[in-house]
């Protein structure tokens, strides 16, 4: 007889299986997207706790980490939403509080020196759907299809801005290189 209890731990053994198979993968896109390891581990576990709230196991293994995939695109947004929120409703409150405006600073990319800041500082001059595609390709080592599920694109698409967004940084590169 299948009763309640029988029903969640299978709901419980299910939901283990789905955390094992994509914790890394969550993990290593949302420590992309944050860049602290701390905040990268606090947002993968609020993921996983959402998605245990409202976990379909009737998905297939693709559709259940595309929908993962959302729910870290949608806290790491709300994430960045919370970091960047200020109390300063206006200019002239930040004014009389002290701020004396934008500081003049060295460029980024100006300050890499080894090849692992080169390029990040690459990637931050490519535009976004770049940035993307080429930090879940060859950063988080995700495949072309895999890519696809991440960003809800088809798989043509991913190597057409794969292609592209490798062309653009090899042309950016001795912009970046240059100045490091």
């Amino acid at each position: 007889m299948n009763t309640s209890r029988d029903t969640h731990e299978r709901a419980q053994r299910e939901f283990q299986t789905v955390y094992q198979e994509n914790l890394g993968v969550i993990y290593r896109y949302v420590y992309s997207k944050v860049g602290v390891r701390e905040e990268a581990e606090d947002l993968t576990a609020q993921i996983f706790m959402k998605a245990a709230r409202d976990i379909d196991v009737a998905r297939g293994p693709h559709s259940m980490q595309k929908w993962l995939f959302q729910v870290a695109q949608t806290t790491v947004a709300d994430y960045w939403r919370r970091y960047y929120r200020t109390p300063v409703s206006s200019l002239d409150a930040l004014l009389e509080s002290g701020w004396e405006g934008p500081v003049e600073t060295e460029p980024i990319a100006s300050l890499s020196t080894t090849p692992t800041e080169r390029v990040h500082a690459l990637l931050r001059l490519l535009p976004d759907h770049h940035r993307e595609v080429l930090t879940c390709r060859f950063l988080l080592h995700l495949s072309i299809k895999e890519t696809a599920l991440a960003l809800n694109l088809t798989e043509a698409n991913v190597k057409v801005l794969q292609f592209r967004a490798l062309k653009r940084a090899a042309e950016l590169e001795p912009l970046v290189k240059e100045k490091s």
